[in-house]
């Protein structure tokens, strides 16, 4: 019961991380690039805190609302493929059985070390279709709070990473000022964002952080040529 408690904390635990990564790595971008963008237009800061703010809710709560109905639809599917699962076990419970071994065959189990185990998922039929469900069609039953945690996740990571950027502009007059101590400051976020997150998920960190930095940095660049071009 301990190690089953635990395994579902680490599942939680990642599902959490994951939408921390969503929330921030867009949290990031977008608002420093539409900042970047808006420097190269006009001089007037307050401008670009009204527009920076602005877009940080907006996004928080388009953000926010895509993770709740994405987890949604997550547990929609789940329970459609556990009520198919469940009318299988009942029509065709040979086929299912044939299904359990073939699985425990690939392990490398043999036909008599399956046996014991096959008799204990037939006198439990939820479990029989929740092993079905993880090892036949990889899903995990889900929490019943998780959309509201992962919209909630999502929308605060988003917030909390958006006003990084635009913190510059609240503090100094001159936006051109702004602009380079708002690139510094978010570059260097992005970094630190990009190292810690291809650590999470056991990638090359130095490798996760420089190709963090190269999006977030590129996207800003652009919005600022482009934004130059059109006042000009």
């Amino acid at each position: 019961m301990q190690q089953e408690d635990q395994f579902k904390t680490h599942f939680t635990s990642g599902k959490i991380v994951k939408d921390i990564i969503i929330g921030m790595s867009d949290g990031l971008t977008v608002p420093f690039a539409l900042a970047a963008g808006l420097s190269g237009a006009v001089s007037q800061t307050s401008i670009i805190i009204i527009a920076g703010l602005a877009e940080i809710a907006a996004g928080s709560i388009s953000m926010g609302l895509g993770g709740y109905l994405a987890a949604e639809h997550e547990a929609e599917h789940y329970y459609s493929e556990h009520e198919k699962e469940l009318a299988h076990i009942k029509i065709t419970p040979q086929q299912e059985e044939q299904e359990i071994v073939d699985i425990f065959k690939s392990y490398g189990l043999s036909k008599k070390e399956i046996d014991p185990i096959l008799k204990k998922l037939k006198n439990n039929p939820e479990k029989w279709v929740e092993f079905m469900m993880q090892n036949e069609h990889n899903l995990d039953k889900p929490d019943k709070a998780r959309a509201r945690k992962s919209g909630l996740t999502i929308a605060l990571s988003y917030l909390v990473a958006g006003l990084i950027p635009l913190f510059p502009y609240i503090l100094i007059k001159s936006s051109n000022i702004a602009l380079i101590v708002s690139a510094i400051v978010t570059l260097l976020a992005l970094a630190v964002f990009g190292y810690k997150k291809a650590k999470l998920i056991h990638g090359n960190p130095w490798q996760g952080a420089w190709r963090t930095l190269l999006i977030g940095g590129l996207a800003a660049t652009v919005a600022y040529i482009i934004a130059k071009i059109i006042s000009a």
